[in-house]
């Protein structure tokens, strides 16, 4: 089963046999005996849970959070590269969070679900009008990167255009995902689109520069900032999930907002910070708007890829209405217009 099998049927659905009899089960499994508290986290990819432990062994936290990951979207040596992964960060002292070692493996298995279990971290979304936080998130991703240079992933695919634009684009229409009112639309800003990126420098990403590996999803949400007056203050880096090989500049944009001047200031705190530690190309900068639109393309996929999953229709009720393609169309249009634009300069 890969990343783009499609549940037809919601009834069926493997995660509607996840009950919380069965995570305790699970958790069991290891050695790891819950005292029946249990509370299910915000996820929608996978289904993660954060569970009070009873009498837990020395070294084991209290609280750890258990995360069930989607059955059939990574291998077990894709999942086995991401621990590993963070492992590496967390030798080098970068606080990213990533699997206890249980019984000397941090990926288990109990029936149909691989699973891993973390220590529990709390925090809020970083500031990211203060420069002082955006420069201290830039030295703790250039660190990362530091590590994810050292080797490639090697059973985790990359970040371009053939996996996130084209093969999203081709599932869409061949699955009639897009309604006959805007499809033709949509196909022709989306294939417009996508061949301003062939055309653009992503091309250049393993000739010209480095791909390496990255966090992949580097968005407010998967960075938890606590109080820095704590001697583990700052910011903890979760949910590796989607890491991948991609050029540096990935892990950046996505902490970008507002209008061109807000994006341009929020650029030079995080480059201000990353390169105290390493140093980033600028050629690289040429690559947000391509790869923002990649994700635009990408996360309708995503979406109608998991539609059969009853947690996707319960939080995006708005998907797959004509309004929801209408508004696709202009934003594939508004990005036309980016990709054309000179790239942003700090």
């Amino acid at each position: 089963m890969s990343s783009d099998t499609l549940f037809t049927d919601a009834a069926r659905h493997p995660y509607d046999s996840l009950t919380p009899d069965r995570v305790l089960d699970a958790l069991d499994s290891i050695g790891l005996v819950g005292d029946g508290r249990l509370m299910a986290l915000s996820s929608y990819e996978n289904r993660v849970y954060q569970v009070q432990l009873q009498d837990p062994a020395e070294g084991t936290p209290e609280v750890v959070v258990a995360k069930f990951y989607r059955p059939g979207r990574w291998s077990e040596a894709q999942l086995l590269e991401e621990h590993a992964f963070g492992a590496a960060l967390a030798q080098a002292e970068i606080p990213a969070v990533c699997p206890l070692v249980v019984h000397g493996a941090t990926l288990h298995r109990f029936e149909e679900f691989f699973f891993s279990v973390c220590p529990r971290r709390g925090g809020r979304p970083p500031e990211l009008d203060d420069f002082e936080v955006l420069e201290w998130i830039g030295r703790f991703l250039a660190r990362i990167h530091t590590v994810g240079a050292a080797l490639p992933f090697t059973a985790r695919p990359a970040l371009d255009l053939a996996s996130f634009g084209t093969a999203s684009r081709d599932w869409l229409l061949s699955h009639q995902m897009v309604p006959l009112d805007v499809q033709a639309d949509w196909d022709k800003a989306c294939t417009q689109a996508l061949e301003i990126v062939a055309a653009g420098p992503l091309a250049q990403v393993g000739q010209g520069i480095a791909p390496l590996r990255l966090h992949g999803d580097c968005h407010p949400g998967n960075i938890l900032w606590t109080p820095t007056d704590r001697p583990d203050g700052g910011p903890h880096f979760v949910d590796l999930d989607d890491a991948r090989m991609g050029p540096a500049v990935q892990d950046l944009w996505m902490l970008l907002s507002g209008d061109r001047r807000q994006r341009t200031l929020q650029l030079s705190g995080l480059l201000d910070g990353y390169e105290q530690f390493r140093s980033f190309d600028r050629r690289e900068l040429a690559l947000i708007e391509p790869l923002r639109t990649l994700r635009l393309i990408h996360y309708s996929a995503w979406l109608a890829r998991r539609w059969a999953d009853p947690i996707f229709p319960a939080n995006f009720p708005w998907f797959g209405s004509s309004d929801y393609w209408q508004g696709q169309v202009v934003m594939l249009q508004d990005q036309i217009e980016a990709m054309q634009e000179p790239p942003l300069v700090v």
